[in-house]
């Protein structure tokens, strides 16, 4: 089962890629997995019969007791029968369903594969947690199938809704799952159902809770709204998702349950009332729609009404009722949506008043569409036909208030499930007359025999298993047995096609006369429908509630979101000192005594870092804030390199260098001075609050020193870096191996930075490459492709300069924005550079340094080849994007995180190889290396994409807004060319610059 569900992973992660090399075809490879999956679940079934189950677990948290657990026992095994049989097809359906330009058909055909292993981990899940998170993961994977047509409006509310109600009833699921598992004492689900917990109020608030979660899944009153809305998805989607798979989950969940729970007060209550009201609601809508896909939608949501009952009705026969009914339904149903996809596909329309005819010009279609509805409406000898049966007889021999009101509704439930399975058939292929205002449709595609393959397979499926229903019995009835058999019952319940003259059967017939009746009468019922009120519309309600919230959320930020910038900063600061102020106000721990230095300099130190900020405050330029800002960080740095922080004191100096540049890069877009157009308001204010959070931070530091209780942990922390870490420098192993995880987290986060910077500035679409010298203007219209060459009319007047240049990028820049001194002395630092950030890197385990310290220093490296040289420097200088960077070292980080778990070990066990080398000497080699690799490489993509953001495309989006710009006008724009990042606003002309050929630039 693990493998299976790895094999799913490995396949989802190659889908995109082979849909671009196989197209539709595709889905016959992806189709193959299931399929071999149908197989192996298969070969489980001699375990399964004789009442036992096939178990594989893995420990996850052992300190929780959750691990990554699976168990196929009989109801795991019909389900995951369904999941991966009704998968396979709909997949080779798929292929001759779509065609070749189907929009993001390879996102499309990843996401739905990885539904068909997700829906198989939730069905095979033992462990409670983990099925949790297969059941929210399904949720997120129908969000993006429902929303497949991104481009309609339709198709991204109803995947909006479907994700919001399916979540919110998760949330208040996983409330009950932690309620009940802390009554239990454990996780798995196998031991929850059979050994409960003591009934107690606990107890009986957790299973409702749970059932919140199982009703919102699989679409009940007053959750049943979202499931019509998302036949907005692709019909293969409906078929599956919607008739097979993800709907089951939450009937899954009742019947995994019903056997230790069915006793629970208010489950018998709720799961009947609310299954027989979704059950006749559902199939009142069901006969008042006119597109086939709607009118099998309510028919879903009538049906799990149904099944909700039987499942969860708690007694052995109505179990094996409820699992029958439950093949059944999937077969049937997943039949009849893939029947109208073909009409839709071959026709060009659903809608029944717009067809006639069908059933002459398509008998094999006609037939298919016959078995199944017949199957719905439980006509013999089809399966469908016999799950009533075992549904009618079961509920006669509860012979209880609520086994009466189950039959009741269930019957008359029926009676309208006749009437729409008849109707779906006369809409569909009767041949009737057409409206005048409805032209004949003609055929919009010509009939593929293929795309039959699916649906008859599942239509002889329905026929056969209901001939040979005897034959399937025992291996249902092993599920049915885990109930035990009620004192004084009539016997045990089998599964057949004939049980004699019995009750059931007159109550079978009298249901099918009545449903087809109806049918006979559908012009006066509608009418009846028609003028009755809409009582209760779910669908209204929720509209109501989203513009509601959306009302009070635009009140909350109208009222909070006042006044700019300053006004989010001060109200954030006042919070800070309010509620670090009063726990500082309430604290009784003050230090004895207050050493205000070590060494007299730090309080030179710390006035000048006072003086900076201050100044920065009272600054009128942007550029100088910048600077003195600065300043206060490089006071950092000297303070740190006092207290013997070595790493510390390093690690500011180049973040702070970086962060310096980045503003730089970023003022070129902002005014030259601060509050130039709007002068500044409320001074006084803003003074008592930037001293009120100076004091108030000031206090937490010392409060925070004289709190201290236990003792320090620098001797242990010395201790387990050199014997376990095998490294002498403690930060560089608390990084790298202590607290690898959180330097895991830490690297995402500064991705999701770089991603953020990048999105941004980047308007039309984020590049993966870097631009080269390669990109002339030519190239960017799309005349030729070529490479940036000087002007011929300056061929004569500088070749020295233009042969001899240091700096490749340097010949794209204006002489203006050019510096030969800058050129030369990058060219000249540059690779020492490089090599020092390497030595920082390999010798930060034991001494000052890390992967971070040199990855910053080479991305500094780089920062000073684009400052000289301009954004084609950058090109030549590293000829790869960022991303490869980013995502290797996110890889290299998180390989030697998980291959641990390869070795038996704990995520993150380091390991180490030691030596004595010749010539070398003794060297110690760790896995903590890699993730330092790792570190090193994240960092320099950071940096490279921010100067891609922040500096090349911003030179490029100034080009072309010179180019744009009337000729020989002043405006406060940077030279059209690129400009080399440096700060610099010029009013010399846009046509002023050196004639050579940029991208963006003028001749």
């Amino acid at each position: 089962m693990i493998l299976a569900l790895l094999t799913f992973a490995g396949l989802v992660a190659l889908t995109p890629l082979l849909t671009r090399i196989l197209s539709t075809r595709v889905f016959y490879l992806l189709a193959v997995l299931p399929a071999g999956v149908f197989v192996y679940t298969l070969t489980q079934t001699a375990t399964v019969l004789g009442g036992g189950a096939v178990t594989e677990s893995v420990p996850w948290i052992p300190q929780l007791g959750i691990a990554f657990a699976f168990r196929v026992d009989t109801l795991a095994w019909l389900l995951a029968l369904i999941v991966t049989g009704v998968g396979a097809l709909v997949l080779v359906y798929c292929a001759r369903y779509f065609s070749p330009s189907e929009p993001q058909l390879g996102r499309f055909a990843t996401v739905l594969l990885a539904f068909a292993g997700v829906m198989y981990g939730l069905v095979t899940a033992d462990d409670i947690y983990v099925m949790f998170m297969f059941w929210e993961i399904t949720s997120v994977l129908s969000y993006l199938l429902i929303g497949h047509y991104t481009g309609r409006k339709e198709s991204r509310g109803a995947a909006l809704q479907a994700l919001l109600v399916t979540t919110f009833g998760g949330l208040a699921m996983l409330v009950g799952i932690v309620l009940l598992t802390a009554e239990a004492g454990t996780t798995s689900i196998a031991s929850l159902v059979a050994d409960p917990p003591a009934g107690s109020g606990v107890v009986t608030t957790a299973v409702m809770l749970i059932l919140a979660g199982a009703l919102s899944k699989s679409a009940l009153v007053p959750f049943h709204f979202w499931l019509p809305a998302a036949m907005a998805a692709p019909t293969p989607v409906s078929a599956y998702l919607h008739a097979a798979a993800m709907v089951k989950a939450g009937i899954y969940l009742v019947a995994r349950f019903a056997p230790g729970y069915a006793d629970t007060p208010g489950w018998i209550p709720v799961l009947v009332s609310l299954g027989v009201l979704t059950m006749l609601l559902g199939a009142w809508r069901s006969l008042r729609q006119n597109d086939l896909k709607l009118l099998l939608a309510y028919g879903t949501v009538s049906q799990l009404g149904f099944l909700t009952v039987v499942v969860g009705f708690g007694t052995r026969d109505t179990a094996l009722a409820g699992a029958t009914l439950l093949l059944a339904h999937a077969l049937f149903k997943a039949t009849l949506f893939l029947v109208v996809g073909i009409v839709d596909h071959d026709e060009g329309t659903r809608d029944l008043r717009e067809l006639s005819g069908l059933g002459r010009r398509r008998p094999a279609l006609a037939a298919i569409a016959i078995v199944a509805a017949a199957s719905m409406a439980g006509v013999p000898p089809l399966l469908g036909f016999v799950a009533k049966e075992a549904v009618l007889t079961s509920l006669l021999e509860a012979a209880d208030a609520w086994g009466w009101a189950a039959l009741i509704g269930i019957a008359l439930g029926s009676i309208l499930t006749v009437a729409y399975s008849a109707r779906f058939l006369w809409g569909a292929f009767a041949t009737k007359p057409l409206p005048d205002e409805v032209e004949h449709h003609s055929a919009h595609h010509a009939p593929d025999p293929l795309i039959l393959i699916a649906p008859a397979f599942l239509a002889l499926a329905t026929l056969a298993l209901g001939i040979l229903s005897p034959l399937i019995s025992p291996f249902l009835e092993s599920y049915a047995d885990t109930i035990p058999t009620e004192p004084g019952s009539h016997g045990v319940y089998h599964l057949a096609l004939w049980h004699g003259l019995e009750p059931a059967l007159g109550i079978s017939a009298a249901i099918i006369a009545a449903g087809l009746g109806l049918f006979a009468l559908r012009k006066p019922f509608a009418r009846f429908q028609r003028s009755l009120p809409h009582v209760f519309d779910a669908a209204r309600d929720y509209i109501r509630i989203v513009r509601s919230v959306d009302a009070l959320a635009a009140r909350v930020t109208l009222f909070a979101q006042k006044g700019g910038l300053p006004q989010y900063i001060g109200t954030i600061l006042l919070v800070v000192v309010l509620c670090l102020g009063a726990a500082t106000a309430f604290n009784r721990t003050w230090p004895e005594s207050i050493v205000l230095w070590d060494y007299p300099a730090q309080l030179f130190v710390a006035a000048a870092m006072a003086v900076a900020a201050v100044l920065a405050a009272r600054a009128t330029h942007r550029l100088a804030a910048v600077l003195l800002v600065g300043a206060t960080g490089f006071g950092m740095v000297v303070l740190f390199a006092y207290h013997g922080a070595p790493d510390l004191a390093l690690t500011q100096a180049l973040v702070e260098t970086v962060t310096l540049v980045v503003f730089m890069l970023v003022l070129r877009r902002l005014p030259t001075k601060i509050a130039q157009h709007n002068k500044p308001v409320r001074r006084g204010r803003r003074v008592v609050i930037g001293v009120l959070v100076g004091v108030t931070m000031g206090l937490v530091g010392i409060v925070a020193l004289g709190a201290r209780e236990a003792g320090t942990l620098t001797d242990e922390l010395a201790r387990l870096s050199y014997e376990l870490g095998h490294g002498e420098n403690i930060v560089n192993v608390m990084l790298v191996d202590i607290r690898a995880w959180d330097t895991m987290n830490e690297l995402s986060v500064l991705i999701v930075v770089a991603t953020g910077v990048a999105s941004l500035i980047f308007v039309t679409g984020r590049n993966a490459s870097i631009p080269r010298l390669r990109e002339s203007r030519a190239r960017r219209q799309g005349i030729a492709r070529t490479r940036i060459v000087d002007d011929p009319h300056t061929a004569d007047e500088a070749p020295a300069e233009r042969q001899h240049s240091w700096l490749l990028g340097g010949r794209t820049l204006a002489p203006e924005n050019r510096s030969l001194i800058l050129e030369v002395l990058v060219r000249l630092i540059f690779h020492p550079a490089i090599v020092v950030s390497i030595f920082l890197l390999f010798a930060g385990h034991n001494m000052p340094g890390g992967g971070f310290a040199g990855g910053v220093l080479a991305g500094l490296a780089l920062i000073a080849r684009y400052l000289a040289g301009g954004r084609y420097e950058l090109g030549e200088t590293l000829p790869i994007g960022p991303g490869v960077l980013l995502g290797t070292g996110m890889l290299l980080a998180t390989g030697t995180a998980v291959g641990s778990l390869f070795l038996g070990a704990d995520v993150l066990t380091s390991a180490y190889f030691s030596a004595e080398v010749p010539v070398l000497g003794y060297i110690s080699f760790g896995t903590s290396t890699i993730f330092d690799v790792g570190v090193y490489l994240v960092v320099i993509g950071v940096v490279l994409d921010i100067i891609r953001a922040l500096g090349g495309e911003v030179d490029r989006q100034q080009a072309e807004a010179g180019d744009a710009a009337p000729e020989g006008s002043g405006d406060e724009h940077t030279d059209a060319r690129d400009t080399g990042a440096v700060p610099v606003a010029t009013t010399a002309p846009v046509n002023a610059e050196t004639p050579a050929t940029t991208s963006g630039g003028r001749r």
